[in-house]
């Protein structure tokens, strides 16, 4: 294969980049706040002692949406550094208005595609846990070799995580739900887990978009592993 055809090849994405509209608030909070929360775009695995000036533990979400389970986790949990993946506009000044609103600064956002960061620019053995709530379940069959859960993000995961470390996902969708449990059990690095016996200190809050599900009737499937 040719570099120049090589370079044509686009990888097959989990989302679809959506602006929306963006509130007077929200284009502020963008201007304003984003340059003290965001991290940049420049190359390299970062050193996560030196982005937050502690030792903390770190945790990543992937697609936060509009932020708020995110802001509820770092007001409770002031001794976590958080990591938010997203690159929906609107949510993430809606994130920054509700940290600057707690006063909280524990923690980091890339305005960047997941896997891209999670392959580039997490340390290695670095994460508490990783959060990846209600993702894109792509729900008809043509589409789901679009859906973010499969071997390669697993073994990504993996090598992520710190021993013992956790992978909570959660969606509404029951064909996803299976996926995702059949995708951890071929991949044999995690076992299930029950929160109390990860010893999990997380209560993660409903938000609008599942108490929307629950209402229509969904049945919310809440997926903690941890890594052996």
């Amino acid at each position: 294969m040719s570099e120049k055809h090589r370079q044509n090849i686009r990888p097959v994405r989990s989302f679809v980049r959506r602006e929306g509209r963006l509130t007077s608030g929200q284009r502020r909070a963008l201007t304003e706040l984003l340059p003290e929360y965001a991290i940049g775009d420049t190359p390299g695995v970062l050193n996560l002692s030196e982005v937050f000036g502690n030792h903390h533990p770190a945790v990543v979400e992937v697609g936060f949406g509009n932020g708020s389970l995110l802001a509820v986790q770092a007001r409770h949990h002031a001794d976590i550094n958080f990591i938010g993946i997203e690159v929906y506009r609107p949510g993430i000044g809606h994130l920054l208005r509700l940290l600057d609103e707690q006063d909280s600064h524990n923690v980091r956002i890339f305005i960047q595609d997941a896997m891209e960061v999670l392959t580039s620019r997490i340390p290695a053995h670095s994460l508490y846990a990783l959060w990846l709530y209600f993702p894109d379940p792509w729900p008809k069959r043509k589409h789901h070799k679009r859906r973010l859960v499969n071997q390669k993000f697993l073994d990504l995961v993996a090598g992520l995580l710190l021993p013992g470390g956790v992978l909570h996902m959660t969606t509404d969708w029951p064909g996803y739900a299976e996926h995702m449990k059949t995708e951890i059990l071929v991949n044999h690095q995690y076992e299930s887990v029950n929160a109390w016996q990860a010893k999990y200190p997380f209560i993660r809050p409903k938000t609008r978009f599942e108490r929307r599900g629950l209402h229509k009737g969904h049945t919310i499937h809440d997926l903690l592993y941890r890594l052996k």
